[in-house]
C-alpha cells in the first residue's frame, strides 16, 4: 500500500459510500447471515465459567467448579482458555488455579485450546475432538461412578482426541476411538486403549497406551515417544513401522519416565490398569513397548552428544582453574 499525497486522482475518487457503516449494523450483523443461523448464545456454559472464574483469572486464586454438562454443550473451556490467553498469553495461570468437575456427555471438542492453570475433570464420557489444540491445560476422563463395565474395554472418548495439542497432559481411564493423538507436538497423554491410527502424524510429547490399540499405529509418526502394553504380544502387526522402530522399555531414564506418567494417570483417575501395573511393575515393564521414529531417535541422540561435550568441556574448565 502506497500514500499518494495531492495526487490528481483522489480528486475524483469518493469511498464514502463503500466505508459508510449502515445505521442498523448497531444491532444486526454487518456480514451476511445465512438463514437460520445463529449467533452464540448467551446461556453458553463458558460464559458461566469465566464468570464463576472471575478471581482466579484476575488474582490468581484458586477456585473450584461443579456442574452438569450434555452433548449439547461444546468446546467447553475454549472461551475461558481465550480469555486467559488474552491476560497472561501462552503462560496461563499456575498449575490448577481453575477446576471444573463435571459429570455427563461431554458435547465435541471439550477442553479444546485449553490455557495452562485449567483442570477439566470429568466423569462421564466425551465426544470426538477432545483436547483439541491441547495448550498447557489438564483434561482427565473417568467412567461415571457405579458404572458396570471396565474402562479399558470401553469406549469413553470419541474421535481424533488430542487433534494439534502442544502442551498439557490427558488422562482417561478408558478406551479412544480413532486418530488418537493425531498430530499431538508437545501433549503428554495416557490412555488405556485406541482405535486405528493411534499417534499419526505425531510430531513431539507423550504417549502412553495401557491396553490393546487398532491398525496403522504411528502412521507418519516423525517425533515424540510413545509407550504400549503389549500384553497380547502382536502390537508389532499393528503398527505401521515405516517411520518407527520398536524396542523394550529398559533403559533407566524410560523406564522411569514411564511409571512416573503411569503412577500420575492412577493418582487423577483412580485407574485399576494403572494400579495393577504400579504393583507388579517387575512383570509389566517387560510388555511394554517403547515406539520411536528414527529421526527423533538421532535428534535425542546428537543432543545427549553436545550435553556430554559441554560436561567434559566444564570439567577441563575446573581442572585448568584448579591446576592455575
Amino acid at each position: 500500500m502506497r500514500t499518494i499525497p495531492d495526487h490528481w486522482k483522489l480528486k475524483i475518487i469518493d469511498l464514502s459510500r463503500l466505508l459508510r457503516i449502515p445505521e442498523e449494523s448497531a444491532s444486526n450483523p454487518i456480514r451476511c447471515v445465512a438463514p437460520g443461523q445463529n449467533r452464540l448464545p448467551e446461556n453458553l456454559m463458558d460464559r458461566e465459567l469465566i464468570t464463576e472464574s472471575e478471581q482466579a483469572i484476575m488474582h490468581k486464586q484458586p477456585v473450584t467448579i461443579t456442574k452438569a454438562i450434555r452433548n449439547t454443550d461444546r468446546a467447553t473451556g475454549a472461551m475461558l482458555s481465550g480469555k486467559i490467553a488474552s491476560l497472561y498469553g501462552a503462560e496461563g495461570l499456575p498449575d490448577g488455579t481453575i477446576k471444573c468437575r463435571f459429570s455427563g456427555s461431554a458435547g465435541q471438542s471439550f477442553g479444546a485450546f485449553l490455557s495452562k492453570g485449567i483442570e477439566l475433570y470429568l466423569e462421564g464420557d466425551a465426544n470426538d475432538y477432545l483436547g483439541k489444540g491441547l495448550s498447557g491445560g489438564r483434561i482427565i476422563v473417568v467412567p461415571p461412578a457405579g458404572s458396570p463395565f471396565e474402562p479399558n474395554k470401553n469406549i469413553i472418548v470419541g474421535n481424533t482426541v488430542l487433534y494439534g495439542a502442544t502442551s498439557g497432559e490427558a488422562y482417561i481411564s478408558g478406551v479412544a476411538g480413532e486418530r488418537f493423538a493425531v498430530r499431538n507436538s508437545g501433549a503428554v497423554a495416557v490412555v488405556e486403549g485406541a482405535g486405528n491410527h493411534c499417534c499419526e502424524y505425531m510430531t513431539g510429547g507423550l504417549v502412553i497406551v495401557l491396553g490393546e490399540t487398532g491398525s496403522n499405529f504411528a502412521a507418519g509418526m516423525s517425533g515424540g515417544i510413545a509407550y504400549v502394553l503389549n500384553l497380547k504380544g502382536n502390537f508389532d502387526y499393528f503398527c505401521n513401522m515405516g517411520m518407527v522402530e520398536l524396542s523394550l522399555v529398559e533403559d533407566y531414564h524410560d523406564v522411569n519416565e514411564l511409571m512416573s506418567f503411569i503412577a500420575r494417570h492412577h493418582e487423577f483417575t483412580g485407574s485399576s490398569i494403572a494400579k495393577m501395573i504400579l504393583d507388579d511393575r517387575e512383570k509389566y515393564i517387560p510388555m511394554f513397548i517403547k515406539v520411536t521414529p528414527y529421526d527423533y531417535k538421532k535428534v535425542l541422540q546428537e543432543q545427549k552428544l553436545e550435553e556430554l561435550r559441554r560436561k567434559i568441556a566444564n570439567v577441563e574448565m575446573d581442572v585448568e582453574i584448579s591446576a592455575g
